[in-house]
């Protein structure tokens, strides 16, 4: 599928990454170099699962960098529903104001964890947590830049890589180049549809900028956030120039088959589809999360 906008890829964001070490999350701060607006993407909210305690270290880190450059928030953007870490936007939009968005398809995922997390005809499937959903194609403004959405989907439904001058977004759809793909596993994925996403961003100017959502260090390496499309299509060990549909799909299927549920799912997908709040407190102010028996 071509591309549907003309990104100006001679415009180059600054990009500040905060790395949140329990979940191998990177978030960003991306920056209009000629005007003190700024977008936070992918934020972060920790929590001790096993005590219930949220803590809001990484979205602080970024809070206070904002505040120091004296940048104004305007938006902050999920590239996903994640299923492995909860959601500091809602805390940076506290203090800071600025927009939450995410996809159009965000409804598809609310509508099976809804399903699933058993939350009853209260919990609104039609995306009106966000402030924007994104359809693939359409645009927005931080500043001076224009920010661009296209449609990957193929890890959830709902993907989204955002390109912002020479700089892409890519969510969970690409992994640094020895660190391969997005399972594909969880409901509403699909290894054939992710495959056709990453060829999609590939097909962007080989000098562009790809900023991973998570990192592993592979094989013990430091950990990296940023490659570019050129790299990716020469060495990324899954999906570099020469390997063919059929061929992902039979390694991706394989290597999620081998996968670990992500340790924090459950209450990743309940504060998440709910674009990062917690679910309602009871009549004595306490809120619960639910763990449902053998539906992951």
């Amino acid at each position: 599928m071509p591309l549907a906008f003309n990104p100006d890829f001679s415009v180059k964001p600054e990009v500040i990454a905060f790395f949140d070490e329990g979940s191998n999350t990177i978030s960003y701060i991306v920056r209009d170099p000629q005007s003190t607006s700024c977008a936070v993407i992918d934020a972060v909210m920790e929590i001790d699962y096993a005590a219930g305690r949220l803590t809001f270290d990484g979205a602080d880190a970024i809070i206070a960098r904002i505040k120091e450059e004296g940048w104004m928030l305007e938006w902050l953007i999920e590239t996903h529903i994640h299923a492995d870490h909860l959601s500091g936007a809602p805390y940076i939009q506290e203090a800071l104001g600025g927009r939450i968005g995410i996809g159009e398809q965000v409804t598809e995922v609310q509508d099976t964890f809804g399903k699933i997390f058993n939350e009853g005809t209260e919990f609104q499937r039609d995306g009106s947590q966000f402030d924007r959903l994104f359809g693939d194609g359409d645009s927005y403004r931080i500043g001076g830049l224009t920010a661009h959405v296209m449609h990957t989907p193929g890890h959830t439904p709902a993907c989204m890589t955002h390109v912002i001058g020479d700089a892409a977004f890519v969510g969970d759809t690409l992994f640094m180049p020895d660190g391969g793909s997005a399972r594909a596993d969880f409901p509403g994925g699909d290894a054939r549809t992710l495959y056709r996403s990453v060829k999609r961003v590939l097909e962007l100017p080989g000098e562009t900028r790809l900023f991973m959502c998570h990192d592993y260090g592979p094989n013990g390496r430091e950990i990296r956030w940023e490659t570019s499309v050129a790299e990716e299509r020469a060495h990324n060990i899954h999906v570099h120039d020469g390997i063919d549909e059929d061929t992902f799909v039979a390694l991706r299927e394989a290597r999620d088959e081998t996968l670990a549920m992500p340790k924090l799912i459950v209450p990743s997908l309940q504060v998440n589809m709910r674009a990062g709040k917690l679910p309602p407190a009871d009549e004595q102010g306490d809120v619960f999360l639910k763990v449902p028996i053998n539906k992951l």
